[in-house]
């Protein structure tokens, strides 16, 4: 059975059928319809599950995988989080960008049900994370900043005790365990105790340990920490072929650039709040407009281009003695060909040319009027006991 059939699985003994004749356990959404329970009876529970499962993707599709408006959640006198509103569209890759104590653990503890908001509400495919947490925690997995795994066990052990967790046999957890230590290039220490592991090594183990049963929501909460750029570059390409097979994936991140090559769409938090969101050329787009970058193979033509890109743009030009290159503002980047021609009628020979677009970094600053490494660096206060649970 797979990991989303023992979820809905252990879903279906939950609630009683309504049918008066009924004597079967069911929590189908559509379960007062006769034919649901007809079902049940006549074909048993492994095929009403087979359509109870396809009905339910279908309809994962048709719907926000994440729905949160002004969440809330304050630790004493801190706030950590401070009327959060998140839109996650299904199968996409969403990031929550931020820096260090911006909220973005806390709000991702309450969409996975780990902290109860104090104020506004948020719903995972439809359902509410505080009235239905049963049925939530069957959607969703989740990999934390600090590593799930048992030290005392080798990476293959602790793979294997997952997969029987979520209802593999043992045959299939082994084979799961080893499919996942391949991708992750952890083979060769599938058999070493954790404790011998580096740091890189556990964060990647724990991550494969989140991706044994392939759930329809995956939080990611800085996934890439502490991982060199190689297993990096291969924890990105996981991500993308978790979409492509069907999930959705939430990840928070304080690396502009990981946003950038990952996310479809982006949401900007800092202090507790989403203070932007969009796609990452919306975001790039709404701090201003491409810039062109110029170096001159001779300096003494610096001048002459500077009045060039005043007389053929209408623009102010800009010269750096640190990075020796004129810049200028281009808000059409097909009117560099104009300038191009009149530079070489003028003679002028250039070293480098490029039209480049706002970065996220530039978008952060302006944004926030901080780098994305330089907000509140106060841990955010989740890491406590909350309900015999570390969140």
């Amino acid at each position: 059975m797979s990991g989303l059939a023992y979820c809905f699985g252990w879903v279906l003994a939950t609630t009683r059928c309504n049918d008066p004749p009924c004597k079967l356990d069911c929590s189908c959404s559509v379960h007062n319809n006769a034919l649901c329970c007809k079902r049940l009876h006549d074909t048993g529970r492994t095929e009403f599950m087979d359509g109870f499962i396809a009905n339910t993707q279908r309809s994962l599709h048709e719907n926000l995988a994440v729905e949160a408006q002004g969440l809330v959640k304050h630790f004493a006198t801190n706030r950590a989080v401070e009327g959060v509103d998140l839109a996650v569209p299904t199968g996409a890759i969403y990031g929550v960008l931020g820096p260090n104590g911006a909220g973005k653990t806390t709000t991702i503890r309450m969409l996975a049900t780990l902290l109860r908001p104090d104020a506004g509400f948020a719903r995972i495919f439809g359902h509410d994370v505080v009235r239905e947490p049963q049925v939530v925690r069957q959607l969703i997995g989740v990999t934390g900043q600090y590593a799930s795994v048992d030290e005392t066990l080798s990476a293959m052990e602790n793979l294997v005790l997952f997969g029987r967790l979520l209802g593999f046999s043992h045959a299939d957890a082994r084979r799961k365990a080893q499919d996942l230590l391949e991708e992750f290039d952890l083979m060769d220490a599938a058999k070493r105790p954790l404790k011998k592991f580096s740091g890189g090594m556990r964060r990647r183990l724990d991550l494969a340990a989140s991706l044994i049963a392939q759930p329809p929501l995956i939080f990611l909460d800085e996934p890439t920490t502490g991982l060199d750029p190689r297993t990096r570059s291969q924890m990105w390409d996981t991500i993308r072929r978790l979409v492509k097979t069907g999930s959705t994936v939430l990840l928070t991140t304080q690396y502009l650039d990981e946003a950038d090559q990952l996310a479809d769409r982006v949401a900007v938090i800092d202090r507790g709040k989403v203070i932007a969101e969009g796609t990452v050329d919306e975001l790039k787009a709404s701090v201003g407009t491409s810039s062109l970058h110029l170096r001159v193979e001779n300096s003494e033509d610096i001048l002459k281009v500077c009045q060039l890109v005043q007389r053929t743009l209408r623009v102010e030009a800009s010269f750096s003695a640190n990075t020796g290159k004129i810049t200028a503002p281009m808000a059409k980047a097909d009117r560099v060909t104009d300038l191009l021609i009149a530079l070489r009628q003028e003679g002028v020979a250039l070293a480098e040319v490029s039209v480049q677009k706002p970065t996220l970094d530039e978008v952060f600053l302006t944004i926030t009027g901080h780098g994305v490494e330089d907000g509140d660096t106060t841990p955010e206060t989740d890491l406590i006991e909350v309900g015999g649970v570390k969140a």
